[in-house]
């Protein structure tokens, strides 16, 4: 059976801050809850990127998603909002 909307959002932001790598593909995300369609979590990933919880990071070819607090700047700050 598959997570709720708030379960889900709650299981995604939970991974993300405790992923090995900071930055991670929306496929990772699948694992989350493998009973959800993908376009599901999709949609609940771009809602967190709306809501400041996960951001969008790209290495030039790939678009994935981030936790700012756990992205670093270029010059090695702490976070992206710190």
């Amino acid at each position: 059976m598959a997570l709720s909307k708030e379960e889900l959002k709650a299981v995604i932001i939970e991974k993300a801050k405790k992923a090995p790598k900071p930055q991670l593909y929306l496929k990772d995300f699948y694992k989350c809850d493998p009973d959800s369609k993908p376009r599901i979590i999709k949609n609940i990933a771009n809602e967190l990127v709306r809501e400041g919880e996960l951001m969008y990071w790209s290495s030039g070819s790939t678009t994935m998603y981030a936790r700012p607090d756990r992205i670093k700047d270029e010059e090695g700050a702490q976070g992206v909002n710190d």
